[in-house]
């Protein structure tokens, strides 16, 4: 993006504060020069050179705009860096720091300061906090001795607060988690679609698994690696229903899918799996856009992973996000299999 003289030009134009960064503008009659954003009248097209960065202006005999000062760090690069700082703070304090406490650290209103943090990550300073303590609860559940102390040493005042919303965090009870699933009941099945195996998965809350291959066995073995020590139990014939509903939905995406989800993961990736599961089908769209339509425009990465980490096939379409380009960017289930999805859909 921004590679050609004409993409330059149109993000002038539009004043797209996406491309700061990326270059900078001179205007001949004036002998300055601006960033892309730079809210001064439009020059003269034929007026414009492009550089690729202030020095390179600077050499070429242009002196810096007062309006939009291109020497200084872009607005979007000192917002994050007010939040990268906000974010180690979370990070490192012993508890949850409040609002008032965060944007005093960062020199900001708490309006001004919870309207940057949230436009750069995507979520608010609270959900970001409480996602971290929760990867945090992960990690010590399997080294603490108990479940209590590995709850305290992520950072939460009482085991209450923890225990609340354990389960959305966790995707199950933290004892369970502890113990890689031990006690937890799994069922489990499989079935024959267009696109091979189907492996469908449900713990008592909903769907935790969809996943699309072509060895069915393989596709168990790795639900058993996600969950070592649950209790897999093979589908009964009501829970074979869920299997019909599932493949009848993977071959017509259109007719919806209504059975419940468990889905399984930080705040940032629910947030973008639940943005996924509002494109239509038929519909895609870029990574880039993505991240702009949940407000982060510089997002384009963390989402790309957030998909990547989906385990719900079809139900979580992150088949219909692409590449900037409209390549058929990868897909845990392959692209092959991305590339006939997207045709059903277009088709139909």
């Amino acid at each position: 993006m921004y590679k050609t003289d004409t993409e330059r030009w149109t993000a002038i134009a539009a004043r797209d504060a996406r491309a700061e960064g990326n270059f900078v503008y001179s205007v001949e009659t004036t002998g300055v020069y601006c960033r892309p954003g730079c809210p001064s009248r439009l020059p003269r097209r034929e007026n414009v050179r492009f550089h690729v960065n202030a020095l390179a202006a600077e050499r070429a005999g242009f002196r810096p705009c007062k309006r939009c000062k291109p020497t200084k760090a872009s607005l979007n690069t000192r917002n994050t860096e007010i939040v990268t700082q906000a974010c180690r703070f979370i990070e490192t304090a012993d508890e949850m720091p409040d609002l008032d406490r965060l944007a005093k650290a960062a020199g900001l209103s708490r309006f001004h300061f919870h309207r940057i943090f949230k436009s750069v990550t995507g979520v608010t300073p609270k959900a970001y906090g409480d996602s971290h303590r929760a990867n945090r609860v992960r990690q010590d559940l399997a080294d603490s001795a108990t479940v209590t102390e590995a709850i305290y040493g992520a950072g939460y005042s009482s085991s209450s607060r923890f225990y609340a919303g354990s389960t959305q965090r966790l995707g199950m009870t933290p004892g369970d988690f502890r113990k890689g699933g031990d006690g937890l009941m799994i069922r489990y099945g499989s079935g024959r679609c267009s696109l091979g195996a189907v492996l469908v998965a449900a713990t008592a809350r909903g769907l935790c698994a969809i996943s699309l291959g072509g060895d069915p066995d393989a596709l168990v073995a790795e639900l058993r690696v996600r969950f070592p020590k649950a209790a897999l139990v093979s589908g009964d014939e009501d829970f074979g229903n869920w299997i019909d509903t599932v493949i009848r939905f993977v071959e017509a995406p259109g007719i919806g899918l209504d059975l419940p989800l468990d889905l399984q993961g930080t705040a940032f990736q629910i947030r973008v799996w639940q943005a996924l599961r509002e494109i239509r089908p038929g519909e895609t769209v870029s990574y880039s856009d993505l991240a702009a339509r949940l407000g982060m425009p510089k997002g384009a990465r963390a989402v790309a992973s957030a998909c990547a980490a989906n385990k719900l096939a079809v139900a979580v379409p992150c088949h219909r996000v692409v590449g900037s380009d409209g390549r058929l960017a990868g897909y845990r289930w392959g692209v092959e299999r991305k590339s006939r999805l997207l045709d059903r859909e277009n088709a139909s």
